[in-house]
């Protein structure tokens, strides 16, 4: 009987919540029988854009003795939270995310640069040139 901590999805459509359980460890068991909740995990930012994450660290120690072994996304997430080390995807993730925005922002400053050329093209072509008028 090999245990594993992992996620039990919880909540409504498009309001997914997890409980972070021990179960037996199965590939096809979603709705197991669950030996134990040990935290609970809000993935939708709330309104200052936290995402809730509750862990009772004594019960996961315990079951970490027993043997139990988290999960990917659990191992990650318990990364995050200082309990584990840093899982290398956290980093990949990060970078990906940073890289993106970098992007995006040189995207919305090229795209500003030439909006503020067309409008000075476009005021030149609108005012009468000085020397024009002094010659007539």
């Amino acid at each position: 009987m090999a245990l594993a901590i992992r996620f039990a999805l919880f909540g409504c459509t498009n309001r997914p919540f997890f409980h972070i359980v021990v179960m037996e460890k199965r590939r096809a068991q979603r709705s197991g029988k669950i030996k134990e909740m040990i935290g609970s995990y809000d993935p939708m930012p709330n309104q200052d854009n936290q995402k809730l994450v509750a862990v009772d660290f004594q019960k996961l120690q315990k079951w970490l003795g027993f043997g139990a072994v988290p999960t990917k996304h659990v191992a990650e997430l318990l990364g995050l939270g200082g309990f584990y080390p840093i899982h290398p995807m956290s980093y990949i993730k990060a970078k990906r995310k940073r890289t993106l925005m970098e992007k995006q922002v040189a995207d919305m400053q090229a795209k500003e640069e030439t909006q503020e050329t067309a409008a000075i093209q476009v005021n030149e072509d609108t005012q009468p040139d000085s020397t024009e008028d002094a010659s007539q």
